[in-house]
């Protein structure tokens, strides 16, 4: 398990945009599954929405996307790189996510070709899916 010291180890993201409390497996270069506790104080909730909290779906893909960066920086040719968002395909959406949820985020990277990849994100609540993707990734 990789706590979030290990997290900001791996990737660059600091407070508060990093959206992955820790890693709970991880296969370097090729599989990550994280865990975000969705929390009241989450500073977003302030204005989305005003008395009914959702969890804003662009910060559930970050938040895969980050999983998806442990994993493909916890590699040993990439170590002490940044991976950046090259895309989205074949976004969906298909829970709410609000606060008091444990979102399960896992991403597996299924296609690398020099430092372009594509990996294949979903994330549950409870087991059912909140949110999947496939995420475009440039390592730089």
């Amino acid at each position: 398990m990789l706590g979030i010291r290990e997290i900001q180890e791996i990737i660059p993201h600091r407070h508060p945009f990093l959206l992955v409390d820790c890693i709970g497996e991880l296969e370097p270069g090729v599989h990550a599954v994280g865990y975000k506790s969705v929390s009241y104080n989450e500073p977003y909730f302030a204005g989305h929405f005003p008395g009914e909290p959702v969890m804003p779906g662009v910060l559930i893909v970050e938040a895969l996307a980050q999983t998806g960066a442990v994993a493909i920086l916890s590699a040993e040719e990439n170590k002490g790189k940044t991976a950046y968002f090259g895309g989205m395909n074949h976004v969906k959406f298909k829970k709410k996510v609000v606060p008091g949820d444990k979102l399960c985020l896992e991403c597996r990277i299924i296609k690398q070709k020099g430092p372009v990849g594509i990996g294949s994100a979903v994330a549950t609540v409870d087991g059912k899916t909140a949110a999947s993707a496939e995420l475009t990734f440039m390592i730089g």
